[in-house]
């Protein structure tokens, strides 16, 4: 069985950002390998890549293309996708026509899969088995919402997902709507949900110098550490998560809201920072900057006593399986988890809701150690049994193995 996880293009794997798509890839990548599949990951050429022993066959794309300044360049950025998506379909169709043996193609983005459908014959095609996982945060919400965004952005995914022989989805609104409105086979579709590396999000193995230097820097000792991970944007609502805590901050000044993620929209950067000095508590609000996913990242999750997961539409975010394995406890809005059931069924199992008991929930993990290391436990077991990435592994093989068979 040969496997092929192809690379969205936005930026090289391993990861130098936040960019939760190619770390799925990477550790979807890692725990194949260690469970001896066959797999190698196709992915955009750049010549800064990290460091690493993924098996990783580059697709060309020029230089000028793979430097970080591009990203925030939105038509440049467009032009990149298209560029190495047409370059990724000519080197699988190389790749396909050589082969002796049927091939396994895991996509992850919609312009990889679209221009490959496109330009691919039907007769290679006829060659390989094609998965496409769904990781847009656009479907989330109501049809009425959304039917609209999807018709004018992500009619290329729906034309994937109409062609892929496998869908795989991360909560079960996407489905839904898949088989609703755009007339995908039932049986076509697999919920498999993200996973997280157990050992590198784990406070056990966390760097405990660069751990407590980070503490003294911004004078975390003894505090009550909220903390929120994510780009910071209006769709991830660290205002809101701010707006949220502040009654609690006013009363109990050992609380400190800390956040991190690149700043992708900076007039919402500034409400932020406006709200909290408006409101007397720009003192305990810091921002971490982005911080580096791996070792670093894990460091920023043992600092906090709890973290929160607050977004208005999300797919299935990393961050409630990596903040689950440090273990910390987290916070997740009803929205969210009224998307995730299964989410949902496993509340006290780390997982706190943010509803009207809110502030009581918070005050007990910050004052009842005991009810807190439940928390933590609970949590940790959960991730361990449930979504460790050889679990989420196993499952992407097998439903792409039954497919072909």
């Amino acid at each position: 069985m040969k496997i092929y996880e192809i690379g969205t293009g936005y930026t090289s794997i391993p990861a130098q950002m936040g960019a939760a798509t190619e770390i799925v890839v990477e550790e979807l990548t890692k725990a194949m390998l260690q469970q001896g599949v066959d797999v190698t990951i196709l992915d955009v050429k750049d010549a800064h890549r990290l460091s690493c022993t993924l098996p990783i066959e580059e697709v060309y794309l020029p230089q000028i293309f793979s430097t970080g300044a591009v990203e925030k360049l939105g038509i440049v950025h467009k032009m990149k996708r298209v560029l190495y998506s047409v370059s990724l379909a000519f080197k699988l169709r190389s790749i396909i026509k050589v082969s002796s043996e049927h091939l396994y193609l895991h996509f992850h983005n919609q312009y990889n899969l679209f221009f490959f459908l496109k330009m691919t014959p039907r007769k290679l095609r006829e060659k390989v088995t094609i998965g496409y996982t769904v990781h847009s945060h656009v479907w989330f919400g109501s049809w009425e919402d959304v039917k609209d965004t999807i018709s004018h952005r992500y009619f290329q995914e729906v034309y994937c997902c109409q062609h892929a022989d496998k869908v795989f989805v991360l909560n079960d609104i996407v489905a839904g709507m898949l088989t609703e409105h755009y007339n995908v086979n039932r049986d076509r579709i697999c919920k498999v949900i993200n996973g997280v590396n157990t050992d590198v999000y784990n406070a056990a193995h966390v760097d405990t110098k660069k751990l407590e230097e980070v503490r003294e820097q911004y004078g975390l000792k003894d505090k009550h550490v909220v903390l929120q991970v994510g780009s910071v944007c209006d769709r991830k609502n660290q205002l809101g998560t701010l707006q949220l805590l502040l009654p609690i901050m006013k009363s109990d000044p050992r609380l400190i809201f800390v956040y991190v993620g690149g700043i992708i929209d900076t007039v919402y950067a500034r409400q932020i920072w406006d709200y909290a000095n408006d409101n007397h508590v720009g003192d305990r609000v810091i921002y971490l900057g982005e911080v580096l996913p791996g070792s670093g990242l894990n460091v920023v999750y043992t600092l906090a006593d709890v973290c929160i997961m607050n977004s208005k539409s999300e797919a299935f975010a990393l961050v409630i399986a990596e903040s689950l394995s440090v273990p910390r406890p987290i916070f997740i809005n009803l929205q969210i988890l009224d998307s995730l059931p299964f989410l949902k069924e496993r509340i006290g199992d780390g997982i706190l809701p943010i509803d009207e008991q809110f502030s009581n929930y918070l005050q007990r993990v910050f004052n009842e150690e005991e009810y807190a290391q439940v928390l933590r436990q609970r949590g940790r077991e959960f991730i361990e049994k449930e979504y460790s990435w050889k679990i989420v592994a196993e499952k992407y093989r097998i439903a792409l193995w039954q497919k072909r068979n």
